[in-house]
C-alpha cells in the first residue's frame, strides 16, 4: 500500500466506501442515506466478476485488496463490504490491510447480533450463495452467542444471478424462489435471514411465500443503523451538510445501470474503473 493520500485532519468530512460484486450492495447503500442522510459514499460494484458466489476464496480476497486499495485513495473514512460472501472470506484481510486508515464494517456481524438477541432458542433459516453457506460463519458467530439459535442453511446459487439480471417480482422469480423455499432444510423455521444483499430486492416474494408465518429478515436496514451508531461513537458521523454519491464499476453493464433506478429513482452516473487488466 503506497503512495496514499494524507488524511484531512476532520475525518468525519470524508466518504464511506462500500463495495459488492453488483447491485446488491445498493440496498444497503440505500439504507445508509436514510440512516445517515449526510453521510457522503463511494460504491464499488465489481460487475467484471460478479458474481462473487461461484468464486474461490483467493480470488476474492484479490478482488477485495484491489478495490480496498482504490477505495483508500480517494480518501474514506470507512469501507463497507456490503457483500455476504466477501464478508464471510475476506472481512479480517480487508481490517488487516486497511489498518488504522479507515474503520472497516461487514453485513454479518449487524445481523448475528439481532438474531442472537431477538431468536434465541428459535429455529432459524438462511438463504445465501454457496460460498456463505459453506463457510459456516453464520452458524459459528451464532454459537459463539450462545443463545441456542438452531440454524437451518440453504444454498441459494440462483437467486443474486437472477437478481442482478433484473427477473423479479415475476412468474419465474416466484417459481425459482417457491423451489428453494419449499426445501426441507428449511422446514419449521420462525425466520429466515437473507444472507445476500441482493436478497432484500425479492424480500416481498419471500415473505408472500410464507403468509406471515415466518419473520422475513433483510439485514441492509440492520447494517446501516450498526455502522450510523460505530461512527456516531467514534466521532466519525457526519450530521449535517449536503450528501455526495459517487458510482464505479469495474465493467460496464446495463443491466447495473437499469438496476440503480430502483433504488435511486433516477439515472445513476457510473464511472467505468477497470482496476484489472
Amino acid at each position: 500500500m503506497t503512495n496514499l493520500p494524507n488524511l484531512p485532519s476532520d475525518r468525519k468530512d470524508l466518504p464511506i466506501g462500500i463495495f459488492d460484486s453488483g447491485i446488491g450492495g445498493m440496498t444497503v447503500a440505500q439504507a445508509i442515506t436514510v440512516q445517515m442522510p449526510s453521510e457522503s459514499f463511494i460504491y464499488f460494484g465489481d460487475t467484471a466478476h460478479l458474481p462473487y458466489g461461484d468464486k474461490s476464496v483467493a480470488a476474492l480476497q484479490a478482488y477485495a485488496i484491489k478495490i480496498t486499495d482504490m477505495l483508500l485513495r480517494q480518501p474514506v473514512k470507512a469501507i463497507l463490504i456490503a457483500c455476504n460472501t466477501a464478508s464471510s472470506c475476506v472481512f479480517d484481510l480487508v481490517q488487516e490491510y486497511v489498518g488504522s486508515r479507515a474503520k472497516v464494517y461487514n453485513v454479518i456481524d449487524p445481523i448475528v447480533e439481532m438474531v442472537a438477541a431477538d431468536f434465541a432458542g428459535k429455529k432459524v433459516g438462511l438463504i445465501g450463495t454457496r460460498q456463505t453457506v459453506g463457510s459456516n460463519i453464520y452458524k459459528q458467530k451464532l454459537e459463539a452467542k450462545d443463545q441456542h439459535v438452531h440454524l437451518q442453511s440453504l444454498a441459494t446459487p440462483l437467486l443474486a444471478p437472477m437478481v442482478e439480471e433484473g427477473f423479479f417480482k415475476n412468474n419465474l422469480s416466484r417459481e425459482v424462489i417457491t423451489g428453494y423455499l419449499s426445501s426441507e432444510k428449511l422446514a419449521g423455521i420462525q425466520a429466515l435471514i437473507l444472507a445476500c444483499t441482493h436478497y432484500p430486492l425479492i424480500k416481498e416474494e419471500i415473505a408472500a411465500y410464507y403468509n406471515g408465518q415466518v419473520a422475513v429478515l433483510d439485514s441492509s436496514e440492520t447494517v446501516a443503523k450498526y455502522v450510523r451508531q460505530s461512527l456516531l461513537a467514534d466521532g466519525l458521523l457526519k450530521e449535517d451538510g449536503a450528501p455526495d454519491y459517487k458510482f464505479f464499476v469495474s465493467d460496464y453493464t446495463q443491466s447495473f445501470e437499469e438496476s440503480t433506478r430502483i433504488f435511486f429513482g433516477a439515472k445513476v452516473p457510473l464511472e467505468l474503473y477497470p482496476i484489472w487488466s
